[in-house]
């Protein structure tokens, strides 16, 4: 059974800086992209940032490009992104995917796997 498991959300003032992590599991995590989303009730969904199975690239969106920074440690099956410089306007849930195809998942495509998400809140 495929499971994202995402966790490291919350509510933090605006400047301030979370560390999201997200831990895999069900299949093999070492050959996968993964990426990260974040969606806003109302809104469409947003690409966050991507990172190719070995970490040799990476992708981000605009609006996060200098302040996001996503990660991996595949012997542990987890990805993270480091939110530094936080703004209210990155108030959102954000949640994890997996895919095959790095550009797929860079590209917003779709994805092969994906989380329930995790809420974070950045206040003024």
């Amino acid at each position: 059974q495929v499971q994202l498991v995402e966790s490291g959300g919350g509510s933090v003032q605006a400047g301030g800086s979370l560390r999201l992590s997200c831990l895999a599991s069900g299949f093999t995590f070492s050959t996968h992209a993964m990426g990260w989303f974040r969606l806003v009730q109302g809104k469409e969904r947003e690409f966050v940032a991507a990172i190719t199975w070995n970490s040799d690239e990476t992708w981000y969106g605009n609006t996060v490009k200098g302040r996001f920074t996503i990660s991996r440690d595949n012997a542990k099956n987890t990805v993270y992104l480091q939110m530094n410089s936080l703004k209210p306007e990155d108030t959102a849930k954000y949640y994890c995917a997996a895919d095959l195809n790095s550009l797929r998942l860079a590209l917003d495509l779709g994805h092969d796997y994906r989380g329930q998400g995790t809420q974070v809140t950045v206040s003024s």
